[in-house]
């Protein structure tokens, strides 16, 4: 491709604060009748006087320290004006030029996404239009909602990153219990700018602005909006891209415009010409005086950093030898996370009681507890991570069904049948083991002469194999594990078949 990809996002998130971001009203307005949860301030009434809500600077506070941000000690608010029906002051109370926090940056799989600034400000009510009418509804119960946006730098190469990068921006919020950021729900929202330039032509100035070499003229850039999932983000960045690519190609200009994403399209859709700063007549917010974030404040919310998800993926693939793919799926839940932690610790302590090395094992028994993690125990959560926090089976009595396995004590039918009954009842592995008589044959003795019998009974496959068809083993492995209702130690037949064979 003869042009570089110039990607920057903006991502929304309300903040689960107890009250909205310049009022007392309650900020969970779930299942709540339209208008219900409002007062004068949320409703824009003249003579109103907002208060910043403490617990909402705080939170976004911590988000930029998490984003190794810089926190501005002196801040203050300002006044976007805009006309939106559901916007009832006629302008957003909002912060320009002092956000709480700037500069930072988070790695996605080693390259680096900056982060110019996450201000705070409010949320809009909302409109509906009920089909088939000629006008439309307004609810203002999410309007004065505390509302978190974070700006990156034009510095994401591609569309697999900004996915990646916002994936773990939720986490991070997840992690925090700053939001719950759930984008169905609309509590999380992301918009791409995205820009095509000539290789070579163009250079990155900072401060989200890039610069042109000599005299070429920047092609304009898009904001793509109504992007309610990941996977949509990355389809409607690709899809701008080749767009854009396109329209360059066949010598046509690319508007500054704002264009909002269509799922059962798969497009993007032009909304309106994009507005610029100047076009918002930002001013300070006169009703609330600038504030001071003393380093005492800024300290104390550091100490209450936990480990984040990025840093946790990477620890995960140092100190348990997980793959990158299971890193990412057991730390996209906090709570997964900690499951597979307390899973790993009581595995590590039966290793160190058999007198045998972590580090000698952890490979094995990573493979291990990664594909019962990962896999058979997500398929009985249906893959929804979050269960997690229910589930009947202990850390302890996991770990003990993993040694099992480990120890060949039981084959991987055998431990599926024990984890079905645990994950309904609960339970002991090992109980469970010696009440269903599932506990793997081992005896040498006992699985030749199941062995020898098959073979006699079977002379034609005998033949095939001993002809060179090798495939053939998988049948008489069958056959053995049926003679002996699943019990029969896979391992020790296949030595016995290739032996008598």
């Amino acid at each position: 491709m003869k042009y570089d990809v110039i990607i920057g996002l903006e991502i929304h998130a309300e903040l689960n604060t107890k009250s909205k971001m310049f009022c007392a009203c309650n900020n969970n307005i779930e299942n709540k009748k339209a208008n219900a949860n409002t007062c004068p301030i949320c409703l824009g009434h003249p003579g109103t006087l907002p208060v910043p809500n403490k617990e909402a600077v705080e939170s976004t506070i911590l988000t930029g320290l998490a984003l190794n941000c810089k926190i501005n000690q002196i801040t203050k608010f300002d006044r976007k004006n805009y006309f939106y029906p559901d916007l009832p002051k006629g302008y957003q109370i909002s912060q320009l030029d002092l956000p709480i926090c700037y500069d930072g940056h988070i790695n996605i799989d080693d390259q680096q996404v900056k982060i110019t600034r996450i201000h705070l400000e409010e949320d809009t009510g909302k409109s509906t239009h009920p089909s088939g009418k000629d006008y439309s509804l307004l609810d203002f119960n999410r309007a004065g909602t505390p509302l978190m946006e974070m700006v990156t730098e034009p510095t994401i190469p591609n569309a697999e990153i900004a996915k990646k990068f916002c994936q773990t921006y939720q986490q991070i919020l997840q992690y925090l219990k700053i939001s719950d950021a759930n984008m169905e729900k609309g509590e999380m929202r992301c918009e791409a700018n995205i820009s095509l330039q000539e290789k070579g032509k163009w250079k990155y100035k900072g401060n989200c602005e890039i610069v042109p070499i000599g005299d070429y003229k920047l092609n304009k850039k898009t904001e793509v909006k109504n992007i309610n999932s990941f996977r949509a983000l990355e389809k409607a960045i690709n899809y701008e891209i080749e767009r854009q690519a396109k329209l360059l190609d066949d010598g046509e200009k690319i508007l500054q415009e704002t264009r909002g994403w269509n799922d059962d399209q798969n497009k993007t859709i032009s909304q309106r010409i994009k507005e610029t700063s100047a076009d918002y007549r930002y001013f300070p917010e006169p009703d609330i005086p600038s504030f001071r974030i003393s380093s005492t404040k800024i300290e104390e919310i550091q100490a209450r950093l936990i480990e984040m998800p990025h840093d946790k993926k990477k620890r995960f693939m140092e100190q348990y030898d997980f793959s990158k793919d299971t890193a990412e799926l057991l730390v996209s839940d906090k709570n997964l996370a900690h499951y597979a932690e307390n899973v790993i610790s009581e595995l590590r302590a039966w290793i160190d009681s058999t007198g045998d090395s972590w580090e000698r094992q952890k490979k094995k028994l990573a493979k291990i507890t990664s594909n019962w993690l990962t896999s058979e125990l997500l398929k009985h959560l249906k893959n929804d991570k979050k269960n997690i926090k229910n589930i009947k089976i202990t850390p302890e009595n996991f770990a003990e069904l993993l040694s099992l396995i480990y120890q060949d004590k039981i084959n991987s039918s055998a431990g599926q049948s024990i984890l079905e009954i645990m994950y309904k009842n609960g339970g002991d592995p090992t109980d469970i083991m010696k009440n269903l008589g599932l506990e793997q044959l081992d005896d040498e003795g006992a699985l030749k002469t199941v062995v020898k019998e098959i073979i006699e009974k079977n002379p034609n496959q005998t033949a095939e194999y001993r002809s060179g068809k090798e495939n053939i083993l998988q049948f008489f492995v069958g056959q053995a594990m049926a003679a002996t209702k699943g019990k029969a130690n896979p391992k020790k037949l296949i030595e016995l078949f290739k032996e008598l064979l």
